[in-house]
């Protein structure tokens, strides 16, 4: 049996990016993968400008102000956001406001704040140091700065970054297109009567849900019907029109399991026993050349090796170069007293000390436990763990930022 970090990396050996680009409008990029490096045409900012609502100065005009010896200085003009002022003479002081350009002459900013206004000007108590309260040209972005590379996300915070040089488009991977379906009698659309025997189909909204959240384009087949014929005809619809193929369930050898020999009709398939809970099966192969992966069934499990491990192999599809999950080290506020064989996620939840809660039951049938947890933590095979030991903690933040 593979562990789980072998299964990972056999997993991602196999992901290369899609080979197309395009240029689209910034303004609808979120979660897009960048294909070019973006540098800066510009300086960020563009000169030298107020951090405060105050009074720009030159700081020699200063040196000398105290409370006992306050230096009164005359307004000589009124700088708003967007507006260019005129030279600061030495003497003299411009009210300035949050944003706009320091006019030549001045070097330091004082707040508001710190100064009393008076019929005669400005009176300052303080000898400012120079420079203070002024932002520098460049002191964000330097002219040529590479500020996003090939393979990086668009996340809002990077889109915002963007912008602020002026760039209107980005060059990014078109989006991965992966085909899923389900396939069981029993499974019943919610909103539908659910008949005897009946089970609602969790997975597919949950599966849709987590590929959306990824950026990926969802190539939805439904629910399949258990047959042969069936899951070969979805199969061969997916090849056609899907980057990676994504199914739940199917993968025993019991009469109404056809998902293994309708990928070995039309392709290759392994199908790999790893040492994890929940989630031991997972299946990878190629239909008609087109990657498959097949997640267990059971709701919980599927969830679990999306995050941990579908989900790194689509971000390297999508370009992305940075795939790796950071855990951080948690204080674990629960016991864990029975060493399994296998490495463990279970569902956790922080709590209002900072240490993380285990959910009562980790039966990988509770979907509601997921529901619950805000992330996974990472119990080792043949480990256990005691109230205040650090765990590995992926919180689930990280997968759906």
């Amino acid at each position: 049996m593979l562990t789980y970090s072998e299964a990972l990396a056999k997993i991602i050996a196999h992901a290369r990016p899609v080979a197309e680009v395009e240029t689209i409008p910034l303004m609808y990029s979120t979660n897009r993968v960048l294909a070019q490096d973006v540098v800066s045409p510009m300086a960020v900012p563009g000169w030298d400008n107020s951090q405060m609502d105050g009074y720009a100065v030159r700081a020699a005009d200063l040196a000398a102000a105290s409370e006992a010896n306050p230096v009164l200085l005359p307004v000589a003009e009124r700088i708003i956001a967007g507006s260019v002022g005129k030279p600061v003479e030495a003497g003299t002081c411009a009210r300035i406001f949050t944003g706009a350009p320091v006019p030549e002459g001045a070097d330091t900013v004082v707040p508001q704040e710190e100064v009393t206004v008076t019929e005669a000007g400005v009176r300052f108590t303080k000898a400012p140091k120079e420079g203070a309260w002024v932002r520098r040209l460049g002191s964000d972005i330097a002219v040529g700065s590479t500020i996003l590379r090939a393979g990086d996300r668009l996340t809002p915070a990077a889109i915002g970054t963007v912008a602020s040089i002026g760039r209107a488009y980005v060059t990014v991977y078109r989006k991965l297109r992966v085909g899923i379906f389900f396939s069981g009698n029993e499974l019943v659309q919610p909103g539908e009567p659910l008949p005897p025997g009946g089970v609602y189909n969790s997975n597919r909204y949950m599966i849709r849900s987590l590929l959306q959240t990824l950026g990926c384009e969802a190539f939805d087949l439904g629910s399949i019907p258990d047959t042969f014929e069936a899951t070969v005809r979805a199969l061969e619809h997916a090849s056609e029109t899907a980057d990676v193929i994504l199914t739940t369930g199917g993968m025993s050898v019991g009469e109404e399991d056809h998902l293994k020999p309708a990928v070995e009709a039309l392709g290759a398939l392994d199908v790999w026993r790893v040492k994890l809970k929940p989630g031991k099966p997972l299946a990878f192969g190629n239909v008609r050349g087109v990657p498959y992966i097949g997640l267990p069934g059971n709701p919980v499990s599927g969830f679990v090796v999306f995050l941990m491990m579908a989900r790194p192999y689509l971000l390297r599809r999508m370009g992305m170069t940075d795939i790796d999950m950071k855990p951080q080290q948690i204080r674990a506020d629960f016991e864990w007293t029975k060493a399994g064989d296998r490495e463990e996620f279970v569902r956790v939840r922080r709590n209002d000390a900072g240490g993380l809660d285990l959910f009562h039951t980790q039966n990988s049938q509770v979907l509601s436990s997921c529901a619950w947890a805000d992330g996974l933590a990472d119990i080792p095979a043949g480990a256990v763990v005691k109230k205040g030991d650090l765990v590995a903690y992926y919180p689930f933040c990280q997968f759906f930022a």
